[in-house]
């Protein structure tokens, strides 16, 4: 063991009444994003009424690129348009300098489109490990 962080990519996924919970671990890149927005995706839309908010966790984030981002924006964009609020939680600093850089953080994080309150101010599930 190395000591570095694995940089394989990953996702952790809980969906609880009115509430998406993601954990996203390695590398956020062309090679995975498209898996990251296939489980927000089918998580959203997979019968019952839509959650209320997704919550992003990124604490194991190794690297994201440009591609990785591009999955952010559409994952704001799915969430939106079924009145969810994303959160992103949790991010590193080199996430958090790619969402100032780029000027998206305030659009990823509003309020969704649709729901005037922007949604429920929801926690993390009181659970062990995903």
């Amino acid at each position: 063991m190395n000591g570095f962080p694995s940089t394989e990519f990953s996702l952790d996924v809980v969906r609880e009444p009115g509430a998406l919970y993601v954990r996203v671990s390695g590398d956020l890149d062309y090679d995975s994003c498209d898996e990251l927005v296939d489980a927000v995706t089918e998580s959203l839309t997979g019968g019952g009424a839509p959650p209320q908010g997704v919550r992003l966790d990124f604490a194991g984030l190794t690297h994201i690129d440009s591609s990785g981002l591009s999955a952010l924006l559409l994952v704001h964009r799915r969430a939106s348009a079924l009145g969810a609020t994303l959160y992103l939680e949790n991010r590193p600093d080199f996430l958090e300098r790619l969402l100032h850089i780029t000027n998206v953080l305030d659009h990823l994080t509003g309020p969704a489109t649709g729901r005037p309150d922007g949604g429920a101010d929801l926690s993390w599930p009181e659970r062990g490990p995903y």
